[in-house]
């Protein structure tokens, strides 16, 4: 008897539509922790382009490859329909001066990047600053995307009656260096998105890494305020991602290394996929 496969078709598929979506991206890491030779890269892209929205250069690097090599990367990648993101970079060159920034964004216009990252916990700059910084991507015709990160230095905390409602210090024994405000985060998203950002990513790795620190308050607070469209998470490992699709269905936008690309899609479908039910069902994941 014969067997017939039933392949995915987004057309029927109710999870999301297909690319260029707006919900339900799938960006993933590029060459950082490991390297990914452009063979590996046309066997993602060949065998998995579908699923891949975005690839991101982690880490900046980007910037230790030869133009020539990162150049096909990129054609490549758009062959497929796969957008092509910085990751943090843009950092290493405020001191330079804001003249560097500004060629920066057209150096990565000329190379065919489609999205430059900020940032916003390293770059380490002023509220204003950072807007300004969102409208010259926009007006140089790329996509804005700035990371943000729930924990704060104190000295980014405004003082006095400019404090975010709500604002608290974590008790002991967290680091009494940093401190969490949910508040301003997501009054600085907002404002970027009203500058011109295209996506929010936000760093979920000290919400979802250990069992002290997982906050699904706190993801929820920022979907709520920002929208589902328009927030991506990075999420650092499998089981991340799978509680993220389990919270918020296949519509939500994450960051994933490339080995997590297939389970992913799988987790999306709702079907296949690897059971992660006996760690979900544990106190790490437990709200």
């Amino acid at each position: 008897m014969s067997l017939y496969y039933r392949w995915k078709n987004f057309e029927e598929d109710e999870d999301r539509p297909e690319k260029p979506r707006r919900f339900g991206v799938t960006e993933m890491r590029g060459p950082n922790h490991t390297l990914l030779t452009q063979n590996v890269l046309q066997d993602i892209f060949e065998s998995m382009g579908q699923f891949v929205d975005g690839l991101k250069f982690s880490g900046g690097s980007h910037s230790l490859m030869p133009k020539s090599f990162l150049k096909q990367v990129i054609d490549m990648a758009h062959q497929h329909n796969v957008y092509v993101s910085t990751g943090d970079w843009a950092e290493h060159l405020i001191r330079k001066g804001p003249s560097a920034f500004k060629d920066y964004v057209e150096e990565c216009k000329q190379m065919g990047f489609d999205t430059i990252e900020l940032n916003v916990t390293s770059l380490e700059v002023p509220e204003d600053t950072l807007l300004r910084y969102v409208r010259l991507i926009k007006g140089g015709g790329l996509k804005a995307k700035p990371q943000f990160a729930v924990k704060f230095n104190k000295s980014d905390i405004p003082i006095g009656s400019d404090r975010a409602f709500g604002a608290y210090v974590p008790p002991p024994p967290r680091s009494t260096e940093l401190v969490e405000d949910v508040d301003l985060l997501i009054r600085r998203a907002e404002r970027c998105l009203e500058a011109g950002a295209d996506m929010i990513m936000i760093d979920a790795d000290d919400l979802c890494k250990h069992a002290d620190s997982v906050r699904a308050d706190v993801i929820a607070k920022v979907i709520g305020h920002l929208g589902l469209e328009k927030t991506m998470f990075d999420a650092s490992n499998a089981r991340a991602s799978e509680w993220f699709v389990r919270q918020y269905g296949p519509k939500v936008n994450l960051f994933v290394d490339h080995s997590q690309v297939m389970d992913l899609e799988c987790l999306r479908g709702c079907n296949l996929g690897k059971n992660h039910n006996s760690v979900l069902g544990s106190s790490y994941f437990l709200f």
